[in-house]
């Protein structure tokens, strides 16, 4: 999937690197624990989260993640867009709840990173 479908289906608004949303993703992951992340993504993707800090770009950028999503309409700061794009990551909102938002990904098709629970 192509993190510009992304934005459409979560009708997200781009926060920074807005040039890569042609890249394909294929899995995501949702937390709003970074220890998670690190112990369970195994494929690069897209990371769901609530959180407002620099912490998840750097768990994000570790990972390999292409795409960061905020949910519940949480705004990242100008320092966490700036590192987004340093960190050649896209950035995006959506009003939607992590559940919304997981529901939606995974039924138009982008599979669970980690662990496979099905």
């Amino acid at each position: 999937m192509k993190i510009q479908e992304i934005v459409s289906l979560l009708n997200a608004d781009v926060q920074s690197g807005a040039d890569k949303l042609d890249e394909e993703v294929s899995s995501a992951f949702g937390s709003d624990m970074m220890s998670e992340v690190l112990a369970y993504v195994q494929d690069q993707g897209v990371l769901l989260t609530g959180l407002v800090n620099e912490q998840i770009v750097r768990t994000a950028a570790m990972m390999n993640m292409y795409c960061i999503i905020m949910v519940r309409g949480k705004q990242p700061t100008d320092n966490m867009k700036e590192m987004a794009e340093d960190n050649d990551l896209v950035l995006l909102t959506t009003e939607l709840t992590m559940y919304e938002t997981s529901g939606i990904l995974y039924t138009n098709g982008l599979n669970p990173a980690g662990h496979s629970y099905v």
